[in-house]
């Protein structure tokens, strides 16, 4: 390979155009052959050339040729493969010139493989219940390699030219439209789809999807391409188009509202999107293709819970805003993939915002999104938004809430700072200027800074390119406040070394307490002239960082909560949680916070009372019976009589997020087994499944009744819900039966269902799903680690056989949750002499929680027991 530090392809030649051809499609066998003619640049005179191949072969036969000027062809001498850089080299009988064009051709043989990566099939029941397939790909990060031989590094755009011959009676799509369909002479019942050319793309971007499939149209308002609307697709496998409405609707106003934003016409033709039956996350970018996990995409107004409303339109406009941010300007190097995924994420929330105000969903975001990502930041484990990635394996490691959530987090404190219009103008700049090539992280500040006038590239740097964040450590003194930065870990122990960044940081005095000072660019500061009757910091949880906050200006702000907006509220709690959580603070302070919330009413507030609740019962899950039982009767103190206010039943012209709210008030007595929620959930547990009344449960209700009904049941119940697994034909029915299971408490039961989801009845993108509810399950942990300990055979080769980053998070979000001494010692001991190649960064994460909660009982168990005596 060219370069130490990455491993990289050579650029003596490069791609411009490639023509892919697809034939011999199997769709029993799952094999499939190829002819890829690829364009070069050829830079330097040589008789070598490097391309990323993985998982295909190459006819012995005829490997192929390189064509140059006089149209004789130089034949490939000799095909070498080294799996471990995921490459094949080609020795040519003759070298090329330099500066004159070549055309490569070269035969290739692949499979359509069940991992969820490269092209790879789905599987599904058709309407008649019977077992069909379907065929789509999945290329990022690097595995446009596993479908055809091709520079797969984003920054060797090309063209694409590409024609599938699929047998007849299956659909085919791609990025561009269809040209031209016709059948095979001499190849009956096949059909060749030729497509368009593609604008210049990096390879993952690259896709096409063969099988049954119908779909919904709707048009844009706006006109495109000459003066027409853009058509807009949604495609599915038969029978499921209907639930794809709320996806098509969002999709065409999305589209108009990003060419506007970005005053740049959405540049392609067509815009399908298509439901896929195994996906491993939720949805892919590709250009004018988009893919998604149906509960991603399908939503049914009649039976879909509505949780999964929001998520549709928040990952159709996620994946959207890449059509820009990430399609048309791509990063330079994965080591910048935040240019793409921080942005879209960002952008995504600002135009479900502007289609749905009334879901305040930026509250949404800094209740969930921001609070993810301070919590990954918080740990030794962390890496800077920009990291050094030097080979595949690492790229998938970096798809995770730091390059998300953190990423989008940093974006919305610079827009903040900027305003909006600014820094939308920065960003068209951006996109116009670097429109079809790379970019990197340096290109976007300085269109910033020029739209702007400010030196964003000055304050930014560090928030990119260094790990962690600060937490402001406030103290008070008469009349004026000193605060401090300093880098904020969860385990509490920060060293000096680690100590070193400042940052810039934005202080954001609440409303009625302006001053002087706007920001801290220093490790301390001290304002002066500070109205100590009311302030906070961080207005609207804008910036980057947490505050310490004395444990009396703490209780005097919970007091004065009606001052504060709603993402000021979910801020001062989720705060003071984290400095528990640390030893800045306590958790008995955090509990006396909480209690001053007992008549809270807004659901995002209620979100974060009932997260930190939880997280505290679940990390002392492993203290004295006594305290175990006292936080469950305080969080009863709380929950129950909220719930006992908002009933079971809405009311007429109820909003959106009082229902949401129901819901999650049901669920959270549930789960602290409020006898009077207990009582009616068995109620309609048992007229739903032993009366056949479908009504006693509303989809809105699923998760909660199920969950609730599985934890106080038995076998009946955890049976119940099983078979409703096996058979639902709801969209969203099987993920919330899965989490369902995992509430049991019956270590038998537990047991069973690790047997159910390490078997094929799960398909491997549900796995973690039951998993992490096992995890989130005091009463289950040991078992689950012992089970991943036990069977880590299974576990290695279901989840992590086909693509890596499925088994990385499938640890990390599950063993997290651990608290024991004696499990972080058995975790450490445990994969000390694996091969933790590409899941290494999930366990350290996971490490680093255990230590963490291991730390917060130990330090807090005995304040925490004496609280409760008073409480």
């Amino acid at each position: 390979m060219s370069n130490q530090k990455r491993q990289i392809l050579s650029t003596d030649v490069t791609p411009n155009h490639y023509h892919l051809h697809l034939y011999n499609i199997d769709v029993r066998d799952f094999t499939y052959s190829g002819r890829v003619d690829i364009e070069l640049d050829v830079h330097k005179e040589t008789n070598i050339i490097e391309l990323n191949s993985k998982e295909l072969t190459y006819p012995d036969d005829d490997l192929g040729h390189v064509q140059q000027e006089d149209g004789h062809p130089i034949p490939i001498t000799s095909l070498s493969t080294d799996s471990d850089t995921q490459t094949i080299t080609l020795e040519l009988s003759q070298k090329l010139k330099a500066g004159v064009p070549a055309r490569l051709m070269l035969f290739f043989v692949g499979s359509m493989n069940p991992d969820m990566a490269g092209f790879y099939r789905s599987s599904y029941k058709n309407q008649s219940g019977a077992h069909e397939f379907m065929f789509s790909t999945q290329f990022e990060a690097c595995d446009a390699r596993r479908a055809f031989p091709c520079f797969d590094e984003p920054n060797h755009k090309a063209t694409f030219t590409v024609s599938i011959s699929a047998p007849e009676g299956y659909d085919v799509l791609s990025n561009m439209p269809v040209e031209r369909r016709q059948e095979i002479a001499g190849n009956p019942g096949h059909v060749e789809y030729q497509f368009e050319k593609s604008p210049k793309m990096s390879t993952y971007l690259l896709a096409w999807a063969i099988g049954k499939f119908e779909y919904v149209e709707t048009f844009t308002e706006r006109k495109y391409n000459g003066g027409k609307p853009l058509p807009v697709r949604v495609y599915t496998t038969h029978g499921l188009k209907e639930q794809a409405r709320l996806a098509l609707e969002t999709a065409a106003k999305v589209i108009d509202y990003y060419s506007e934003a970005f005053d740049i016409d959405y540049p392609l033709p067509k815009l399908d999107m298509i439901a896929v039956h195994d996906f491993a996350s939720n949805a892919m970018e590709h250009w004018g293709l988009v893919t998604y996990r149906v509960t991603a995409v399908l939503f049914d107004e009649k039976t879909s819970d509505p949780a999964y409303k929001t998520r549709v339109v928040y990952v159709i406009a996620h994946e959207l805003a890449h059509q820009w941010f990430g399609n048309l300007v791509t990063m330079d190097w994965w080591s910048e993939l935040w240019l793409n995924e921080g942005f879209a994420t960002w952008m995504g929330w600002l135009a479900v915002d502007r289609l749905y105000p009334e879901w305040d969903v930026w509250a949404q975001f800094v209740s969930e999104g921001y609070q993810t990502a301070l919590g990954l930041d918080s740990l030794r484990a962390s890496h800077p938004i920009e990291v050094p990635i030097s080979n595949a394996l690492e790229v998938d490691q970096i798809f995770d809430e730091i390059s998300y959530l953190k990423g989008s987090s940093v974006i919305r404190m610079l827009s903040a700072e900027l305003g909006l219009e600014p820094f939308l103008k920065g960003v068209s700049q951006y996109l116009k200027k670097h429109a079809y090539s790379n970019a990197t992280t340096e290109d976007l500040w300085s269109a910033l800074a020029e739209a702007s006038g400010q030196d964003v590239s000055s304050f930014m740097s560090n928030w990119i390119k260094k790990i962690g964040f600060p937490v402001l450590t406030v103290a008070e003194e008469p009349g004026q406040i000193s605060i401090k930065q300093s880098r904020f870990l969860v385990t509490g122990d920060v060293e000096a070394k680690e100590d070193e960044t400042v940052w810039w940081t934005p202080l954001l005095f609440s409303e009625g307490s302006q001053q002087d000072v706007k920001e801290l660019s220093a490790k301390t500061t001290t304002i002066d002239n500070v109205d100590t009757s009311f302030y906070k910091l961080n207005s609207g949880q804008s910036a980057f960082y947490r505050v310490n906050y004395p444990t009396e200006r703490l209780k005097t702000l919970g007091q004065q909560k009606e001052k504060l907006s709603v993402a000021d509220r979910i801020g001062i709690i989720a705060d003071a949680g984290a400095m528990a959580a640390a030893g800045y603070g306590n958790t008995a302070s955090v509990l006396g916070l909480l209690a001053e919330f007992k008549d809270e009413t807004n659901y995002f507030v209620w979100s974060e009372i009932i997260a930190q609740l939880s997280k505290i019962r679940s990390v002392f899950s492993v203290a004295s019976p006594e305290v175990q039982d006292g936080l469950r009767k305080i969080s009863l103190s709380l929950v129950g009589p909220a719930v006992d206010k908002i009933g079971w039943e809405a009311v007429s012209n109820e909003d959106f997020l009082t229902a949401k709210l129901r819901v999650l008030l049901i669920d959270a007595a549930g789960k602290l087994g409020y006898e009077p929620v207990v009582k009616v959930v068995k109620e309609r547990f048992h007229s739903y499944f032993h009366e056949g009344k479908l009504d006693a449960i509303p989809s809105a209700l699923r998760s909660a009744i199920f969950g609730t009904a599985i934890a106080e049941g038995g076998a009946d119940e955890f049976e119940a819900v099983f078979n409703e697994y096996k058979t639902t034909t709801s969209i969203d029915g099987k993920e919330i039966c899965l989490a369902a299971l995992g509430r049991t408490k019956h270590h038998k039961l537990q047991s069973t269902l690790t047997d159910i989801f390490l078997s094929s009845v799960v398909k491997p993108q549900d796995k973690r799903t039951p998993a992490v509810a096992l995890a989130e399950n005091p009463l289950a942990r040991e078992l689950l680690w012992n089970v991943i300990k036990a069977r880590w055979t299974d576990v290695r080769q279901q989840l992590g056989g086909g693509i890596i980053f499925v088994l990385e998070r499938f640890l990390k979000f599950t063993l997290s949750k651990m608290g024991t001494q004696q499990i972080l010692d058995e975790v450490q001991e445990f994969f000390k002499d694996k091969d933790t190649a590409g899941y290494d960064r999930g366990i350290a994460v996971a490490v680093d929680f255990i230590r963490a909660n291991v730390a917060w009982v130990k330090r807090d168990e005995g304040l925490v027991a004496e609280y409760l005596k008073t409480a």
